[in-house]
């Protein structure tokens, strides 16, 4: 009842305010991990643009300086990455800063092997919060999950993942995998956090984090990696979604265990009340 899908997470710290660099080495960090054979690979959030976002909140730059590195969802960068998945024949998917008019967002991008735009995600949760009058950090105010080669998917980006309710939402709408963009905690905490969003989901999550790769399949870790500039594979099992056909076919392989599993139960608990096992 699951897809067994090989799946990469790397965990790259940008350069601040360097799309030209930070595309150069995403795109040598794409290209390495590709040589694994993966069907989808996951960067960082804010990858492009070195997630500058706090240092207008706190009066480093303007508003103007985070608009003018924000890219357009058809601006030349997410093109270059899009020609980049037709070339390596893998779903590419990372974090940045989208332009919209006036605004900027803090947006995930998942593309196919194809290059097409398949998901497209405004990170909901801001842990600085937001106000009206920021028009440099507009919060997303949609849950949606996508179809993608590997299955229907949801994002959630960084400080989402400690809201059960956003993961949540994406799965009742369909998601069977979660990808986790990040540029925070890399705690304890931050990873019971995960591991819980995929325990109550049933759902295998991949994240990379700056600083840290974490891949989960059936709730439990598979792959982890600290450091940054990490690539990181997993296989992922994505389950199939809910539905009577994938009922049946579950409580069928659950029937056609069940009369050995029985019987091996009975003799154990013959051996362990002292009665004869049979022959």
């Amino acid at each position: 009842m699951y897809e067994s899908v090989k799946v990469a997470a790397i965990s790259y710290r940008p350069v601040k305010w360097d799309r030209a660099v930070n595309a150069d080495r995403m795109e040598e960090l794409f290209v390495e991990a590709a040589r694994g054979k993966p069907r989808m690979i996951l960067i960082t959030e804010g990858a492009l643009e070195g997630y500058v976002v706090m240092e207008v909140v706190e009066g480093r730059a303007s508003a103007e300086d985070l608009l003018e590195v924000a890219e357009p969802i058809d601006g030349p960068y997410i093109r270059r990455f899009q020609k980049l998945a037709r070339t390596l024949k893998t779903c590419l998917a990372f974090g940045f800063a989208e332009r919209i008019g006036d605004e900027a967002f803090n947006c995930a991008l998942f593309l196919d092997q194809d290059g097409e735009i398949r998901g497209r995600y405004h990170k909901v949760q801001l842990a600085e919060g937001t106000h009206s009058s920021w028009n440099f950090n507009r919060i997303g105010q949609k849950l949606r999950a996508f179809d993608t080669p590997i299955g229907r998917a949801g994002f959630v980006i960084c400080n989402d993942r400690w809201n059960p309710d956003i993961v949540r939402a994406l799965v009742l709408d369909g998601a069977r995998i979660i990808l986790i963009p990040s540029y925070g905690s890399k705690t304890k905490e931050q990873n019971q956090a995960v591991l819980a969003r995929a325990r109550e989901n049933g759902v295998p999550i991949v994240e990379a984090n700056v600083g840290m790769n974490l891949i989960i399949s059936k709730g439990e870790i598979c792959a982890y990696q600290w450091g940054n500039d990490q690539i990181t594979h997993g296989v992922v099992d994505i389950p199939v979604s809910p539905g009577a056909e994938a009922a049946r076919q579950a409580e069928q392989d659950y029937l056609a265990a069940q009369t050995p599993e029985m019987e091996r139960r009975y003799q154990s608990t013959l051996e362990r009340v002292g009665r004869p096992v049979s022959a």
